[in-house]
C-alpha cells in the first residue's frame, strides 16, 4: 500500500520502468509512492544499470533481519532530541544520503555529510560519526579527507582539543564552483578537439556547440552562486543609532 514497505512485485515494476527507460518520478508516480522511496531503492541495490528486483528484495531482507538482531530495545533505546521518531530519522537520512551519492558523492562521504547536515550540535568528532555510522574509525578519517579535500568540510578544535568536524557554511557555493570549473575544463577538451579535428568539419562543429553550451552555462552557474552568497548570507546588523544595516556572514 502506498507509503508501506516495497513489496517484491513493487521492485518488478521498478526493474521494468528502468528497462523501459522511465524517470525515477515516473516510476514512484505509478506505484504512487515518493520519489525519494524509488530514487533511495535504486541506489541502494546497483544504481538504475545494475538494478535487479529479485537481488534487491532479499538484499532488503537482509539487512531487515541485521537491523533486528543489532537494534537495542526496550529503555536501552537512545532517545531522539526533540521527540523525533528514530525510524522517521533513519529513512530520512537514508534519503538524503542517496541525493548527495546521485550528486557524484562517494557512498560513505555522502553518509558523514548528511550526519553533519543534520546534527543539532553542529560539528561531531570521528567517534561520534563513527558510533553513529556503525564503521570503523578508518573509513572516518578517509571520508573527512576526501570532503576536505573538496572544501565541504572543515575541522575545529573544542575546549578539551578534540577535533570536531563540521559542514562549512559556504558548502554549497564551494560545490556549486567546483561543478562550474568542470564545466570550463569540459569547454577546454572540446575546443582542443575543434582544433585537432579540424574547424570546418561535421565533428568540430559538434564539439564547438559543446563547448559554448557548457560555457554559458557554467558562466550562469558562477553568477548565480555569487549572487545568492551576498543575499543568503547576508545577515541584518543593528548599530547603536537603531539603523539596520547589512553584514556579510560567509561562515
Amino acid at each position: 500500500m502506498p507509503g508501506g514497505r516495497l513489496t517484491q512485485q513493487d521492485r518488478q515494476q521498478i526493474a521494468l520502468g528502468l528497462a523501459d527507460g522511465l524517470a525515477y518520478a515516473e516510476i514512484a508516480r505509478r506505484l504512487d509512492r515518493p520519489t525519494s522511496t524509488i530514487t533511495r531503492e535504486v541506489m541502494r541495490n546497483g544504481g538504475p544499470t545494475a538494478y535487479r528486483a529479485d537481488l534487491a528484495h532479499r538484499a532488503t531482507e537482509r539487512r531487515t533481519h541485521r537491523r533486528r538482531q543489532t537494534a537495542p530495545s526496550g529503555p536501552h533505546t537512545p532517545a531522539q532530541a526533540h521527540g523525533r521518531d528514530p525510524e522517521a530519522v533513519r529513512e530520512y537520512e537514508e534519503t538524503f544520503t542517496t541525493l548527495l551519492m546521485q550528486s557524484g558523492l562517494p557512498k560513505m562521504m555522502a553518509r558523514v555529510l548528511t550526519c553533519l547536515f543534520t546534527t543539532d550540535a553542529g560539528s561531531l568528532t570521528a567517534s561520534e560519526l563513527a558510533q553513529h555510522l556503525q564503521v570503523s574509525p578508518a573509513s572516518i578519517s578517509k571520508a573527512i579527507t576526501f570532503l576536505e579535500s573538496q572544501g565541504l568540510v572543515r575541522r575545529e578544535r573544542d575546549e578539551r582539543r578534540r577535533e570536531r568536524y563540521l559542514a562549512d557554511g559556504d558548502v554549497w557555493y564551494q560545490a556549486t564552483l567546483a561543478s562550474a570549473r568542470a564545466n570550463a575544463q569540459l569547454a577546454e577538451a572540446a575546443r582542443q578537439g575543434v582544433a585537432i579535428l579540424g574547424r570546418h568539419t561535421p565533428a568540430a562543429a559538434r564539439l564547438e556547440n559543446i563547448a559554448r553550451f557548457v560555457d554559458f552555462i557554467g558562466e550562469s552557474i558562477t553568477r548565480a552562486a555569487e549572487q545568492a552568497r551576498e543575499i543568503l548570507y547576508t545577515r541584518p546588523d543593528t548599530p547603536s543609532d537603531g539603523t539596520v544595516k547589512p553584514t556579510s556572514d560567509r561562515g
